[in-house]
């Protein structure tokens, strides 16, 4: 089953101790990954709480690769309909 969250809720989560991000609709627990990320933890921390569906679109298809391996175990939800604006 399938959790939703809304805007509110991501928005709560920008830190080093909770850092979610929202890609193409999908709500994502990238906490774990901070560390991991190439670019270094600072990248994420800085969209922490943020839609990244730009940022994540314009990634070489190697990082792409790179995310392919957690985004599954990372992904939490969706973002409710009503709060696509973020």
């Amino acid at each position: 089953m399938t959790t939703f969250y809304t805007e509110e809720e991501v928005k709560k989560h920008d830190s080093s101790g909770s850092c979610w991000c929202v890609a193409n609709n999908n709500v994502y627990d990238v906490t774990d990954f901070l560390l991991k990320h190439p670019g270094g933890r600072f990248v994420l921390l800085s969209k922490g709480g943020q839609n990244v569906t730009t940022q994540y679109v314009w990634h070489s298809s190697n990082a792409k690769k790179i995310w392919k391996k957690y985004k599954d175990l990372n992904n939490i939800g969706e973002l409710k309909a009503a709060t696509l604006g973020l």
